[in-house]
């Protein structure tokens, strides 16, 4: 349900029709629990009320690719529908292969995004990490706990620019760039010196045709826990170097919390957002700026950045997987 309405509202902002089936259209969706909580539901039924444990489409719900085929189903897409599970970078490495498929020539529309929502497993495994903030996550705080998670979609419809000005299509904004690497430094925690999501970063600068002092802001991941936080700042300081103490920077978990493989998603559309209304939006959160990290985090109010161009958005996940994208404001760069 989550896919569906973010996929509607999308699609209808796009100037899209309710049927894709005469375009040549893919879907690309991050998902890390998929329907699990389906599937959960279905086998606690089970174990107190076996008489009462139906429906089989429970349990198919489980598979990680339901959201982004529930989509697919929904829409009448004939294209490629490709899944990503890769835990928390999802979303954003579904947006790179979006992209690479609109390059290619694959497609000419792609719907991406990501979407997850709560479940036991998630809930139970991030707190016996000790990685749940008892209060709302404080992103980059000196006293900064842990993460607070969340549930949810984001969609968004990627064309190529000369198909989007055929059809007359309103430009938001542009995906320019993705990268990605995997560190595999720890199966749960980041590289501390975040050398694998500099790699990320320094590959999608690449692929977008841009340099460092090309970033005008940045959308991290930005968890709350200990660790993300301290390896994401090592991470940006290595990219930007003495700058990053006038780069603004924001996380959108300290107000929406994390929404694990859809993460990438919402944060993508935060970041036009920001574009859109010329403003890079405060990250909530108690407590002051952790000041051993020497970041220019935007607090308190949403903070104004006249004629900003480019924007960097990362992502990092278990296992050591990073991804990050390039966006720029629109309607001035083509694809």
């Amino acid at each position: 349900r989550f896919a569906l309405d973010a996929a509607r509202e999308a699609l209808a902002q796009a100037g899209l029709p309710p049927q894709l089936d005469e375009l040549s259209c893919g879907i690309y969706f991050g998902s890390s629990t998929g329907g699990m909580f389906e599937s959960e539901s279905y086998f606690a039924d089970l174990m107190g009320q076996p008489q009462r444990a139906s429906g089989i489409g429970r349990l198919t719900a489980q598979q990680t690719c339901s959201p982004g085929e529930s989509v697919g189903r929904a829409y009448g897409v004939h294209g490629p529908v490709q899944t990503v599970a890769s835990a928390c970078a999802s979303a954003t490495l579904a947006m790179g292969n979006a992209l690479a498929a609109l390059r290619a020539g694959e497609i000419d529309v792609a719907i991406a995004g990501g979407s997850d929502s709560l479940c036991r497993l998630t809930y139970a495994g991030f707190n016996s990490l000790r990685a749940v903030d008892p209060k709302a996550c404080r992103p980059f705080r000196a006293e900064r706990e842990g993460m607070s998670i969340g549930e949810g979609a984001a969609v968004l419809v990627l064309e190529t620019a000369a198909g989007a000005r055929a059809r007359g299509a309103r430009i938001l904004g542009w995906l320019l760039g993705a990268g990605a690497s995997c560190d595999a430094h720890h199966m749960t925690a980041p590289d501390p010196q975040g050398a694998g999501i500099a790699r990320a970063v320094e590959a999608a600068l690449a692929d977008a045709g841009l340099a460092p002092a090309d970033i005008d802001f940045v959308n991290v991941h930005g968890t709350g826990t200990p660790h993300n936080d301290a390896a994401e700042a090592n991470m940006l300081r290595a990219v930007f170097g003495a700058r990053l103490t006038r780069l603004p920077l924001a996380s959108s978990k300290g107000a929406v919390g994390h929404y694990l493989g859809a993460a990438g998603a919402i944060e993508a559309v935060a970041t036009m957002l920001c574009f859109l209304h010329g403003a890079v939006h405060p990250t909530p959160g108690e407590g002051e700026v952790d000041p051993a990290m020497g970041l220019d985090l935007v607090t308190g109010r949403p903070r104004p950045v006249p004629g900003a161009r480019f924007a960097l958005s990362t992502n990092l996940a278990f296992g050591g997987t990073n991804a990050a994208i390039i966006l720029g404001a629109g309607p001035v760069r083509a694809l």
